[in-house]
């Protein structure tokens, strides 16, 4: 949604109750809020921040614009769960109110330290020129949710980046603090920056270097970078923009992609044995992931379904974007897989032997098992008129294609209306929908497909086109 910048940075004092309630009553008419993913009870929800586990919780807060569906003034909302599935709004938010975040609170991480939570993130500051100065800063959020500001800049611009400064994520390793910050070089080059905390005081930061991690600088910028330990191997999770697709083939606006690393050399700095870039997610939109390793090392991550750039059918509702699952990282024999967490298994409420359905609430989870070298099209968000979302596994081809150019309002189709990937055999199938959102875990997570369908009226059916696939329906509570 294209709206004037004098409205998307008016503060939020100024928005009357009125203003408000209208908002929330276009919201309200949307045939598409989903049952049970994150979603802005009104605005823009973006990037995932401050994923963390503390005080007994696990806390996740989301970049947002309260008062549409446009990139402005954006504030953190807070929410936490016990179980990485139910997620609960606080009422807690971090606000763009201090001189370092004046024009905006964006992207950072959080690390519980002492009794703390730590939160570091990133402050838009902008002069009357609209010239920006991005600030790497930092709060405390104690366990009633108290948060207080730090009044100093933890780390200013280096002189070797533009204005594109940003996303600190901080991890320990081997008992010291890190951070990196997403960056781009004055010639227009995606790069990293590794920060270590001096003494363990957050409160100072030196720049130990550029990170390598086996890149080659073909993209303009590197967003959201994420350092996360999975069995042990550092796995680097970014968002970089303009990448060359003679690097890594993607047909979304920007991809979300990840590098399976060997060691972690802190003095280079360098991440060792960098693999080749993969795509983290094949589908439509999946961006700006942030992981995290709890203490006993499990490693998540969670996704902003959704996409810079690109605009919505639910921006005329005054809301875009959500939340994906939460997914748990796992490495064997070399893979890299991501899992939606155990228990995503607690919204099942009934199971029926997988066939086709008339129609259904669009709130539910299938597990397929698919025939060797053979093809079977499935159509999801089915109608009468045979039109839906088609997902083919093409086990004889060695591909898995989902088309959604028939399945409801169309969207972003100047980047195409199909997604593949390669995949020798693709066995099994966990498939989540959840009224406008999908998100398909195939052979355990080695490959994710993850969507939005803006279904129209009557798109609610499953139906088997062609070939065979076995397995359970579940009917989900949201």
């Amino acid at each position: 949604m294209n709206l004037p910048t004098e409205v998307r940075y008016r503060p939020y004092a100024d928005w009357t109750d009125q203003e408000k309630a209208e908002i929330k009553a276009h919201v309200a008419a949307s045939p598409w809020r989903a049952n049970y993913h994150i979603e802005p009870k009104t605005g823009l929800l973006n990037d995932p921040n401050g994923f963390s586990y503390f005080n007994g919780k696990f806390q996740l807060f989301y970049q947002n614009w309260p008062f549409g569906a446009a990139h402005g003034l954006k504030q953190w909302v807070h929410t936490e769960s016990q179980d990485l599935v139910h997620f609960k709004e606080t009422g807690i938010t971090l606000q763009p109110d201090h001189e370092n975040d004046s024009h905006g609170a964006y992207s950072g991480s959080a690390y519980p330290i002492d009794d703390k939570l730590f939160i570091f993130y990133t402050g838009n500051v902008r002069d009357q020129d609209w010239v920006r100065d991005p600030r790497q800063i930092g709060a405390w959020m104690d366990k009633q949710g108290h948060i207080e500001k730090f009044d100093d800049i933890l780390i200013k611009r280096p002189a070797d980046v533009t204005e594109h400064f940003r996303d600190p994520q901080i991890f320990a390793y081997e008992g010291q603090y890190y951070a990196i910050v997403g960056a781009q070089s004055l010639d227009k080059k995606g790069f990293i920056k590794l920060y270590k905390a001096l003494n363990n005081d957050v409160h100072k930061w030196q720049e130990v270097g550029n990170l390598d991690f086996g890149g080659t600088g073909s993209e303009y910028m590197i967003e959201c970078p994420n350092l996360v330990f999975v069995d042990g191997k550092p796995v680097l999770l970014y968002s970089p923009q303009g990448l060359d697709k003679s690097e890594l083939a993607y047909d979304n606006i920007y991809p979300n992609t990840y590098k399976v690393c060997q060691t972690f050399d802190t003095k280079q700095p360098a991440l060792v044995d960098a693999s080749p870039i993969f795509n983290l997610d094949y589908g439509f939109e999946a961006y700006a992931t942030q992981g995290f390793n709890m203490p006993d090392g499990k490693a998540y991550c969670v996704s902003w379904i959704g996409l810079p750039d690109v605009n919505y059918p639910t921006d005329q509702y005054d809301y875009q974007g959500a939340m994906s699952l939460v997914k748990e990282l796992t490495l064997e024999d070399g893979k890299f897989y991501q899992n939606p967490v155990p228990a995503m298994t607690n919204l099942r409420t009934s199971q029926e032997a997988f066939a086709d359905k008339a129609e259904t609430d669009n709130c539910y989870e299938l597990d397929l098992t698919f025939k060797a070298n053979q093809k079977t099209e499935l159509l999801l968000f089915a109608d009468q008129d045979g039109d839906g979302l088609k997902l083919t596994i093409d086990n004889q081809a060695g591909k898995v294609i989902l088309d959604r150019s028939q399945a409801g309002v169309q969207y972003a189709t100047e980047f195409g209306t199909s997604r593949q990937c390669s995949l020798d055999q693709a066995q099994e199938a966990r498939i989540f929908v959840d009224k406008s959102i999908v998100e398909i875990f195939i052979n355990q997570g080695e490959k994710v497909f993850t969507s939005r369908v803006f279904p129209n009226a009557g798109q609610t059916g499953i139906k088997l086109l062609s070939g065979q696939a076995s397995g359970t329906y579940y009917q989900l509570k949201g």
